[in-house]
């Protein structure tokens, strides 16, 4: 028995076990939504009610999401794309994959009111000799007509990490953990700080720690250092809580997605101490934002937020600690999602399924 689930705009549309006499024999049948997938098996009221649960979901990480490696014990492809919206989307999708032999485990896609649509299919992995025909196969005959951009990811080939961290090692401490627990979809290889502070910590667990300092006035020198040791070493850089800014030139060097966190003050704290701030303000709310990096200051697209109630019994080492926890739950769901091609770009705005 295996698990297979689609996903609509409106919310879960299928979800079910089905034995594999089943899934060789019954397709799919498309419904009055020309997106959404169901099954034969499935009633409008059971579709609804799933629905309903899904909407009055409280809020929860991206971890509590069926992930590729839940729903298939088998390393999968992903395939992510983003094209014109236009009916027949999914059908054209999900019959080349079945034409070709390959079992769907997952699907996610959603159309917005732009007219843009996207999806994420995850399909059990082909052999490594079939993959690049399969490729240049989808490229000519689906996304090619269907002006389709689109990337294939393989769950077994780990994306490589690094960090960069200042003094406060709450995020630092918490992708560790999920490192070496397995959680973190990605393979970290190597830590890089401008204070010398966490280098026990790192090398406790066998990594490098390179600290390069950020001396007044010479911050080329230390980006360029920093080029150095990272420059086509990896795949993804996660700032957590690095607090000097980067140049738009570092990050062109650099080639990869940089991945930052910040409090979500901004922009009304901006600046030393947001928290005592904040609580001279009297502020209800605190949380976390993680967002991708660009040459603008904090104003990348948004991957991952999240808020905490907070009230006037909260003093400012309250504050700080719920905001710590906040951070850090945030930036390893928007690690995790980019770590397992979860994660499209519509202009300045992100698609995470």
């Amino acid at each position: 028995m295996r698990y297979v689930r689609f996903v609509s705009k409106r919310g879960t549309v299928a979800g079910f076990r089905a034995a594999e006499s089943e899934r060789r024999h019954r397709g799919p049948v498309i419904s009055g939504d020309r997106h959404e997938l169901r099954r034969d098996g499935d009633t409008p009221k059971q579709t609804n009610a799933m629905r309903l649960a899904r909407s009055n979901r409280i809020p929860t990480p991206r971890s509590g999401v069926a992930d590729d490696s839940r729903i298939s014990e088998q390393p999968t492809s992903r395939l992510l794309l983003a094209c014109p919206d236009q009916p027949g989307l999914i059908a054209a999708v999900s019959g080349f994959l079945a034409e070709a032999g390959a079992n769907i485990v997952d699907a996610d896609q959603h159309s917005s009111d732009e007219g843009r649509f996207f999806m994420r299919m995850a399909f059990e992995l082909p052999p490594e000799q079939d993959r690049a025909a399969l490729h240049r196969r989808f490229e000519a005959e689906v996304a090619g007509p269907l002006e389709m951009d689109h990337r294939f990811a393989e769950s077994d080939e780990r994306k490589r990490v690094a960090v960069m961290v200042s003094r406060e090692d709450h995020c630092l401490s918490d992708l560790l953990w999920r490192w070496r627990s397995g959680e973190l979809g990605g393979e970290l290889v190597g830590v890089v700080s401008n204070h010398p502070d966490h280098a026990d910590q790192v090398a406790s667990l066998g990594l490098p720690y390179h600290h390069v300092p950020v001396e007044k006035g010479e911050r080329e020198v230390a980006e360029a250092r920093v080029l150095e040791l990272l420059g086509g070493e990896i795949d993804l850089l996660v700032l957590a809580r690095y607090m000097q800014i980067l140049s738009p030139d570092f990050l062109s060097q650099l080639g990869v997605p940089a991945i930052n966190i910040h409090h979500s003050f901004l922009p009304a704290f901006v600046g030393a101490d947001p928290y005592a701030r904040a609580h001279e303000r009297g502020v209800k709310l605190i949380g976390a934002t993680a967002h991708y990096v660009t040459a603008e200051l904090d104003a990348g697209p948004i991957i991952d937020q999240d808020v905490t109630r907070v009230s006037h019994r909260d003093e400012i080492v309250d504050l700080i600690q719920i905001g710590r926890d906040s951070e850090r739950l945030v930036l390893s769901r928007a690690v995790k999602a980019h770590l397992d091609d979860r994660v499209l770009l519509d202009g300045a705005r992100t698609i995470v399924f």
